[in-house]
């Protein structure tokens, strides 16, 4: 677009938004993918204190984690009756149980007579029985057994069942709650339900399922993949094929917001122009997820022909690649949905990637009650072929504090050239601790547009704190 013409938005970078990059796709675009609420919350500082204070953290093991929603595992790790998953969480614990109906319960993780753990391991369980006396129950919470029973008059007549939390199930995740008056889940996803409900995530497994513990709190962590502009210094290798400081922000409420980063679109930071060729070239050869999915091209073998774009041509590629991939068809899929990165975050965790391509899934935690580190898990969700057999999803694989994602990356099946990107941010993430705490003025600015989600989620943070300390339950805004 010749930038003469166009209408600058004082609020944006000048470069093509990306609904008018949409608006030169081949293929109709979903209406869901076009620009929406870009509320004003203000542009006050952020306290230090939240991410190096543990009296903070304290705070927010009381008042928010036991009141949020949250994505423990996928369906898929829990498939028969008895399968058990352990989910921890800020010192924590449940056990997420698949049932004889087939429904999923989760318990807490903590036997009722001296509270040892039940279980720290996944597991196919036929009983819960405590390894430190033997006490057992059934795996839907009910008391079974108790060898010395003759001591304990004062459980007869008494329920002694496992305290339970909430559970609920959307696209193949599943979701729990300690609060047990919690608003549904179904409110909270809101809008992320209609948006994802062509993508079919119920129908992907786990390809890969890395688990890396971060030296920060676990809201730096979550805030490095919640804007795209640090690509000009963090990750200068995307600049020929991302379009990053143009991406667009919009909060579909106050539990989902999202960015969406065309592909195969140079940035407005990139320090020439490249060619068609070069741009694909560019994309293969860091290895991205788009190159993650699109098996057996390589980029020696690129030809972008002449009066095609190279975000086109990687399209109509990803499309014939897929298709031979997984049986399915993606003709009439639109162009950003088999290339852009289109990332839905939920409140306070959770990010979820749409579009056709192999889909990522991130979360952040703390690390149990350790402030100033945290856990961040990635999967990648594969298709499972048309008719076809669904695969085992991959385990999870550990990286320590001090392990490089670009060398162990690839041994849980992560390609060389992703690592090497999340490399990148973990390579910035303990900094950012060290420099909070060495900090001259105790609080952190966010830009007014592009770092909008950011600074919604500590004004969420800062609703469900008051809202559990006066015994209440958030509601919508």
């Amino acid at each position: 677009m010749n930038v003469a013409t166009k209408t600058f938005r004082p609020d944006r970078h000048p470069a093509d938004t990306y609904e008018e990059i949409l608006e030169r796709d081949t293929r109709p675009v979903p209406e869901h993918l076009r620009e929406g609420p870009v509320p004003d919350i203000g542009t006050d500082p952020i306290d230090i204190d939240r991410y190096v204070n543990p009296a903070f953290a304290r705070i927010e093991e009381k008042h928010l984690w036991t009141r949020v929603w949250q994505m423990a595992c996928r369906e898929e790790e829990i498939p028969n009756p008895g399968d058990t998953y352990v989910y921890d969480i800020a010192g924590k614990s449940l056990l997420v149980i698949r049932q004889k109906d087939g429904s999923i319960r989760a318990f807490y993780n903590s036997c009722l007579h001296r509270a040892r753990k039940l279980a720290n391991l996944p597991a196919c369980k036929s009983e819960l029985r405590c390894p430190y006396h033997g006490i057992a129950w059934n795996i839907d919470g009910s008391f079974k057994d108790n060898p010395i029973a003759w001591d304990f008059p004062h459980w007869e007549q008494v329920d002694v069942s496992l305290p339970e939390a909430l559970v609920g199930t959307w696209a193949g995740y599943v979701f729990i709650n300690f609060d047990r008056n919690a608003r549904p889940l179904d409110e909270v996803l809101g809008p992320i339900r209609d948006h994802f409900e062509r993508y079919h995530l119920e129908d992907t497994y786990i390809a890969f399922h890395v688990q890396k513990l971060v030296r920060c709190n676990w809201k730096a962590a979550a805030e490095a993949f919640m804007e795209s502009h640090h690509a000009l210094t963090t990750h200068p290798q995307l600049l020929p094929y991302l379009a990053d400081v143009n991406s667009q922000y919009d909060a579909l409420s106050d539990h989902v917001t999202r960015q969406f980063s065309a592909q195969m679109v140079s940035s407005p930071f990139a320090d020439r122009e490249y060619s068609e060729d070069e741009i694909v070239k560019a994309m293969m050869g860091v290895g991205s997820r788009s190159r993650a999915a699109v098996k057996g091209a390589g980029s020696d073998d690129v030809s972008v022909p002449d009066g095609v774009t190279a975000r086109a041509y990687m399209a109509d590629l990803s499309r014939k690649l897929f298709g031979e991939e997984d049986g399915y068809d993606y003709t009439d899929k639109a162009d950003a949905e088999m290339v852009d990165a289109l990332l839905y975050n939920v409140f306070p965790h959770m990010s979820f990637w749409a579009g056709f391509m192999p889909n990522l899934t991130y979360r952040w935690r703390p690390n149990g009650n350790d402030h100033e580190t945290s856990i961040m898990d990635i999967y990648l969700l594969r298709r499972v072929p048309k008719g076809g057999k669904r695969p085992k999803p991959a385990p999870v694989f550990e990286i320590g504090l001090d392990e490089s994602m670009l060398e162990m990356g690839p041994k849980a099946g992560m390609p060389a050239g992703l690592a090497g990107v999340f490399e990148q941010d973990m390579s910035n993430l303990p900094l950012v601790q060290e420099g909070m705490k060495a900090s001259g003025t105790g609080v952190v600015h966010f830009g007014k547009y592009a770092e909008m989600r950011i600074r919604l989620m500590h004004q969420m943070i800062d609703r469900y704190i008051a809202a559990s300390q006066a015994g209440e339950t958030v509601q919508p805004a």
